[in-house]
């Protein structure tokens, strides 16, 4: 009997395809779900560099892997052609949840660039590059530390502001809790929060703020 069911129903139900989480399974456990897929695209998150070097070679061959994210892409996948959101990356310690949350877009068929390494600690680094942020539709702030990012660039923009917060921390800030309180506490409007480190959540998230939004633009008047 099979220990896993994949969800191949999930995307047209919900917006979101099917992802599998390899933290916690067993090599055989992720070799078996590649199996199963076929050729089928999966998107694979989790994915530390050496449970992906113990995988077959057979596997590995089928794989798109990104070591920073610990994302792997399966099976025949287009590259992205549809844009996508902004990703605010507060420092290069965040890059990691950024570049997970990247990948699950372009699994989606979103590109979406990243704007790294412009924590508020030198707000300079943010202003520089404020009217690139402001043309996205949907931001997703990656930061870690004390959060503060999350508010400061929702009291900037006009679209929403999903925040992602990472476990990059210490002493108190360790673990991600203090950026998580952050994005929760906050008294700039727009914020949604997501679970610490979920790159992939903060994806999910913003696919189905676009998706309302492709909608809502096809059925105007004129199109």
């Amino acid at each position: 009997m099979k220990d896993f069911e994949i969800d191949w129903e999930r995307e047209p139900r919900t917006g979101v395809a099917e992802a599998v989480l390899c933290d916690g399974k067993t090599v055989a456990q992720v070799e078996a779900i590649l199996a199963a897929a076929g050729d089928r695209p999966m998107l694979l998150t989790r994915l530390d560099e050496p449970k992906h070097a113990q995988l077959s070679p057979e596997c590995r061959k089928q794989l798109d892997y990104d070591p920073l994210s610990r994302t792997a892409i399966h099976g025949r996948h287009s590259p992205p052609t549809k844009t996508g959101p902004g990703i605010v990356c507060a420092g290069t310690s965040d890059l990691p949840v950024a570049r997970e949350a990247a990948r699950s877009l372009a699994f989606a068929g979103y590109e979406a660039p990243i704007v790294a390494d412009v924590g508020v600690a030198g707000l300079w680094r943010l202003m520089r590059r404020i009217d690139e942020i402001r043309a996205f539709r949907v931001v997703i702030a990656v930061a870690g530390m004390e959060g503060a990012l999350f508010s400061v660039l929702s009291g900037l923009v006009d679209a929403p502001v999903i925040a992602v917060p990472t476990s990059v921390g210490y002493g108190v800030a360790e673990g991600g809790i203090t950026a998580l309180h952050s994005a929760l506490a906050s008294c700039a409007t727009g914020i949604v929060a997501v679970n610490i480190d979920n790159g992939f959540g903060g994806a999910s998230a913003a696919i189905r703020i676009l998706r309302r939004l492709e909608a809502a633009g096809a059925s105007s008047p004129g199109r």
